[in-house]
């Protein structure tokens, strides 16, 4: 293997490039076999198999949609169809014994998806962030949530463990909420050489915008809930404690910092459905029974919300929710909370765009997944965010006080808040230095989107094609 002179970079050596090719040829073998299999089986059920499996999908869907756009018994009815179609199907497969058709079916397309994965993973690494030596810090200065993450500070002690590593910590009293900002530029006015923060992102994102204003480092402990910012840096989730090893043995990480509006942001900006529901007070003790109650008002009803956004020089129009993040997830998954991002330097806005108005539309969602016209999966340097509501007043609005069209909810880094139309996604490129340590389990390679062509070209010879993102 070999390093580009981004300090980061790399590209597979021959090695890398036979076992890529290997895994390639596997992996296109394996899906021939998945449409061998499914021609020789036509006449023992195959048909029934591959149509059976597309319509407990496409109903289970529409269940799905029903379940959240509506109340009373329609929902009720859609909780039943999206349970009742993947367990008929099912049961079709056993009474006619179709099933193992079936499951060598989904064996031969598992094995092609994973080889193919494997292979365009080990033809094009993605560039990951790329480090810098950093020394180490005279004067850090530490903000620790005892809240955050279920009482994780107290429960990894990690304030007497930084604080024997030579660092000032300041908690913050739960029952008198702090400015987080002013404290970190108090510890700077101090004389302070680093800043950092046990706490959620939405905290961590404040005290990184007064280091990168200052030009400091800023160092990251894994003590919120879901640590998405300490994820895609590679840091141990399950013990923030290791995050303190930065102050001793660290390197230096450079990393774009987001901007909405004016305030800072590391992970992602919501808007829409999403945005709305953390508005509620009760949206933090019971979230399930809060967007359920809040969903069909937001979907369909009255006075639904809809954004427009400006994405460089494309429009995007009456779209149910958008999610701008820092720097681009390697797949949608991160509407569920999951996906990551494989680099954070470069210099680009992930831009996700939902727009479903019916079941048949969240079926086309299910079948065709990003290929679908509800979803909008794009990059950007700049994105611009207006809002429409129909009708006189919205749920969405409910106690705002305005009408929806000049102030819309806003969600940074999971905190709710509201922002005034156009609100404006930019970033500012390496502009946060974040120290980090040399060893960091996190750090893995993300799967990449299976590309047919890529893999066809790769497994018989032809030059590789370069993807956006990735080193050549």
């Amino acid at each position: 293997m070999s390093q580009d002179g981004r300090g980061g970079a790399r590209t597979a050596g021959s090695g890398g490039g036979t076992a890529a090719r290997l895994l390639a040829r596997i992996a296109v073998l394996a899906a021939v076999g998945s449409l061998v299999v499914l021609v020789l089986a036509i006449g023992d059920g195959g048909l029934v198999v591959l149509l059976a499996g597309l319509l407990g999908l496409v109903v289970c869907a529409a269940g799905v949609w029903w379940f959240l756009a509506h109340r009373g018994a329609v929902r009720l009815l859609g909780a039943l169809v999206a349970v009742a179609a993947p367990v008929g199907v099912l049961v079709l497969f056993a009474h006619d014994g179709l099933w193992r058709t079936a499951l060598l079916l989904v064996v031969c397309w598992a094995l092609a998806l994973a080889c193919a994965r494997a292979a365009l993973r080990r033809a094009r690494p993605r560039r990951k962030t790329r480090s810098f030596p950093a020394s180490r810090p005279r004067s850090a200065f530490l903000i620790m949530n005892p809240k955050s993450g279920g009482g994780k500070v107290g429960r990894f002690g990690l304030v007497e463990r930084a604080e024997a590593l030579g660092a000032r910590v300041t908690v913050l009293d739960p029952d008198a909420p702090a400015d987080v900002a002013a404290l970190a530029r108090e510890a700077v006015a101090d004389g302070a050489d680093l800043l950092g923060v046990a706490g959620g992102d939405g905290t961590q994102a404040l005290v990184a915008a007064v280091a990168a204003e200052h030009d400091l480092p800023f160092l990251v402990i894994s003590a919120g809930t879901r640590n998405h910012f300490a994820m895609d840096l590679g840091l141990d989730r399950s013990d923030p404690s290791r995050c303190l090893d930065a102050l001793t043995d660290g390197e230096e990480l450079r990393i774009d910092l987001g901007d909405v509006g004016g305030r800072p942001f590391v992970n992602t900006v919501s808007f829409g459905v999403y945005a709305d529901v953390v508005q509620r007070p009760e949206y933090r003790d019971d979230k399930a029974g809060t967007a359920l109650t809040l969903m069909p008002d937001l979907l369909v009803g009255e006075g639904v919300r809809r954004l427009d956004a400006r994405i460089d020089d494309t429009e995007l129009t009456s779209q149910q929710a958008l999610l701008i993040s820092n720097n681009a997830y390697t797949s949608p998954d991160v509407l569920s909370g999951g996906g990551r991002r494989p680099s954070l330097d470069d210099g680009e806005l992930g831009v996700l765009g939902i727009r479903v108005e019916g079941a048949a539309e969240a079926a086309d969602l299910a079948v065709r997944g990003s290929q679908s016209t509800g979803l909008t999966v794009t990059t950007a340097r700049r994105v611009e965010v207006t809002s429409t509501v129909t009708g006189e007043s919205g749920p969405a609005d409910a106690g705002s006080g305005d009408s929806g069209t000049d102030e819309i909810p806003v969600a940074v880094d999971g905190e709710a808040l509201r922002m005034t139309t156009p609100v404006v996604c930019t970033l500012r490129p390496c502009a946060l230095r974040v120290l980090v340590p040399r060893h960091r389990p996190g750090v893995v390679a993300p799967a990449p989107r299976v590309d047919w062509r890529r893999l066809f070209d790769l497994a018989f010879g032809r030059p590789l094609p370069s993807p956006r993102g990735q080193d050549g």
